[in-house]
């Protein structure tokens, strides 16, 4: 079994940053990709970003030039995304997924 945790949410005013962490743990002996999605109230769920098992990052919608997916140098199992220039209507639960888990998710708000 694959647990999913994220990190990194919180309260930020338009144009700050977050880190968003996704931890994976558990019955893991493959290489594999991570998807980043959101979704915010009353709203449908949208992908945000990947990273495949190569490093190989993809973007989708108003995530391109504004946040970056990576994963750490010295953990495979955890990858970060790096949200700038973050508008209100960014706000929205983050989760992650990968290898058929999904995390809790960390909850973003932006606002002055």
């Amino acid at each position: 079994q694959v647990h999913l945790v994220e990190s990194g949410g919180g309260l930020v005013q338009p144009g700050g940053s977050l880190r968003l962490t996704c931890a994976a743990s558990g019955a893991i002996y493959t290489t594999y990709s991570v998807h980043w999605y959101r979704q915010a109230p009353q709203r449908e769920r949208e992908g945000v970003a990947g990273i495949d098992n190569d490093g190989i990052p993809q973007y989708l919608g108003s995530a391109k030039g504004r946040f970056t997916i990576s994963r750490d140098n010295a953990n495979y199992n955890t990858v970060y995304l790096q949200l700038n220039d973050l508008r209100p209507e960014d706000s929205a639960l983050y989760w992650c997924q990968a290898l058929g888990a999904r995390g809790q998710g960390t909850q973003v708000t932006v606002s002055s």
